[in-house]
């Protein structure tokens, strides 16, 4: 095996370990910090792949904007941290069952639709490349978010600003 395959599994499964820790803490705190693990795991991703450039921003805007705001979201709110009473379900069996018949659909529909291609291996090796794409070829997506992006930073003044 090849040392990039066993840092591929090693992170996998590391990521898989957390996101599950994201979705079963009760605690909304250490949800976001297991959310920071994950996210730092698709950074690595992309490192390996050797896009470095998308590992980076990942990092930059995942792990230090989106983290962040949830968390001070959750601090500037004063949100419970703690087990909430009313929202804990007794019968976890249904969701469960319905949560593994998506993962076997999802599995199988991506098997099906990507068993004999083989993807073209273009990659874009420096940020230059990067920043004439995203500025000739995706400018409209690019535009919508930064409005987004504009919206939510005006939203969050909003939330915060004291009456």
């Amino acid at each position: 095996m090849v040392a990039q395959n066993v840092f591929f599994g090693i992170m996998a499964l590391v990521m898989i370990f957390a996101a599950l820790k994201v979705v079963s803490t009760k605690n909304v705190v250490h949800a976001a910090l297991w959310l920071v693990v994950v996210l730092g795991g698709v950074a690595g991703q992309f490192l390996l792949l050797g896009a470095e450039f998308v590992g980076v921003t990942q990092v930059l805007v995942y792990i230090g904007a989106v983290v962040v705001l949830l968390l001070f979201g959750v601090m500037l709110t004063k949100a419970s941290l703690g087990e909430e009473a009313d929202l804990n379900m007794p019968n976890r069996a249904l969701p469960a069952v319905i949560a593994a018949l998506m993962f076997g659909v999802m599995t199988y529909a991506l098997i099906d639709t990507f068993r004999d291609t083989e993807l073209p291996r273009e990659s874009v090796t420096n940020a230059a490349a990067v920043s004439d794409s995203i500025f000739a070829d995706y400018i409209v997506p690019f535009e919508a978010v930064s409005v987004l992006l504009l919206a939510a930073l005006i939203g969050a003044v909003v939330v915060a600003r004291k009456e």
